[in-house]
């Protein structure tokens, strides 16, 4: 398909606003434009010596405050910059062989959006409050503010009628806009709040003049299978894995993730997921997770199992950081990056770093892990060997989060890859890996008859 680009893609995620340091509204600078977006291309080669082949921006155009509050999507934020800017730093992501995704907001709009204010100023008249799902319970005069659906109960953020032709317009013209202007793809903002079918006759008409562009929606739960085949988008976001991911390793009950990864090849069979262990919106990894010591393992997963793997700014560096659910409560997990550059990084993320590092390189080595399917070849609440394979292909990644060192079958295993752990009797039937306590490794292995997990 046209878009086998996809295929080798690990996404560095940054969320723009935070990373910058930007203002937290827009009438903070007057109509002024501060151009900010050169500090990111500052970081394009620390994320290129991650590993990363792709750059995925968080919201870079006009909003009243966070980003997805957006007023236009044909202009830069102004407390990032302006079109040359954001031009600029696509030129610049190009330069370095990655591709460059951005986060479409197409479910709601801020209040200060032209249209709707226009609405608020002309009442029903006004030329497009048919964008809008609005109910005139107070009177059609002058000045009246109709009732109006919102994205999850928050006034500010007015929630767009996906029925109305125009607003299929607007937003294939906007997605096109962009892409003309070098973009690779979208992130769909709150896909699972829009209808599929709006998304049915959005994409076609982007994919005439982009067949090239990846589109991903953000779905947290439900038919992650049938939204991909109603809406026409090349994949969804992984949260079922994320959550099985850090609850499995914090309750220390590695059937979770098994039972997750059923699921996973599941939808592999189908399409390619977007898999993280962090973003813009949760607490971050190693927040999240009661030891520290596991951190590594939640890596290891994410990076062999199959999917279009996203790593999220500061994660690499072992930033902490806890989401709560009150105003300026992702404050904590969007943070500013050093202005003068990767220097400014403290030394203790550095192990960290190493860490992504290596598992990246493992990770682009072995590039048929994106369509890998994976299972048990042995599973406990506590440690368990988990086999990927793909055609011919096959790695097995042991797991081990108990106080005390495990021997674990290891059958074909021929190399210890990465991580830690004394490989015994390698590449037959009888191969065994020793782990230290709360110990992890990743080995090359042979093809082996099917054997059930234990």
């Amino acid at each position: 398909m046209s878009r086998d680009w996809v295929r080798h893609a690990i996404w560095w995620q940054v969320f723009p606003l935070g990373f910058v340091d930007a203002e937290p509204a827009l009438t903070a600078i007057d109509g002024s434009v501060r151009h900010r977006l050169d500090r990111i291309i500052d970081w394009l080669d620390y994320a290129v010596e991650l590993g990363a082949s792709g750059l995925a921006l968080g919201p870079v155009f006009a909003a009243e405050t966070h980003g997805y509050d957006t007023v236009d999507h044909f202009r830069v934020d102004p407390r990032l910059g302006d079109a040359d800017d954001l031009a600029r730093l696509i030129a610049a992501a190009h330069a370095r062989g990655l591709r460059v995704l951005l986060d479409g907001v197409f479910n709601h709009v801020g209040r200060a959006f032209p249209a709707f204010a226009r609405v608020l100023e002309q009442g029903p008249a006004a030329p497009e409050a048919g964008w809008f799902r609005l109910s005139w319970l107070h009177g059609t005069a002058t000045g009246a503010e109709p009732a109006y659906d919102t994205f999850e109960g928050h006034r500010g953020l007015v929630a767009l009628d996906h029925g109305n032709p125009a607003v299929v317009d607007y937003v294939a013209d906007a997605m096109c806009f962009w892409l003309d202007a070098g973009a690779d793809g979208w992130r769909l903002d709150a896909a699972y709040a829009v209808p599929e079918a709006f998304w049915a006759a959005v994409l076609p008409r982007v994919r005439a003049r982009h067949p090239d562009a990846y589109i991903v929606g953000e779905v947290i739960h439900g038919d992650y299978g049938g939204v991909v085949e109603r809406s026409g988008v090349d994949a969804v976001t992984q949260y079922e894995l994320w959550k099985a991911i850090r609850s499995s390793l914090s309750d220390r009950n590695l059937h979770e993730l098994a039972w997750a990864l059923q699921r996973h090849n599941d939808f592999l069979a189908s399409f390619v997921p977007l898999t993280f262990v962090g973003n813009h919106d949760v607490t971050r990894i190693a927040s999240a997770l009661p030891d520290e010591r596991h951190l590594p393992h939640a890596l290891a997963i994410l990076l062999t199992v199959g999917g279009a793997p996203s790593i999220y700014y500061g994660d690499e560096q072992a930033f902490r950081g806890v989401k709560e659910q009150r105003e300026g409560g992702d404050d904590a997990i969007r943070p500013a990056f050093p202005a003068d550059g990767p220097p400014g990084l403290a030394a203790w993320g550095l192990p960290t770093y190493r860490l992504h590092q290596q598992l990246i390189g493992l990770r682009r080595r072995h590039g048929w892990l994106h369509r890998a399917t994976t299972t048990p070849v042995v599973l406990q609440n506590h440690r368990a060997v988990l086999e990927s394979t793909e055609g011919e292909h096959r790695l097995l990644l042991a797991l081990n989060l108990d106080e005390d060192a495990a021997d674990l079958p290891a059958p074909g295993a021929t190399e210890l890859l990465a991580g830690s752990g004394q490989l015994h009797h390698a590449g037959g039937a009888a191969a065994r890996l020793v782990l230290p306590p709360h110990g992890w490794g990743v080995l090359s292995a042979v093809q082996m008859l099917s054997r059930g997990a234990s």
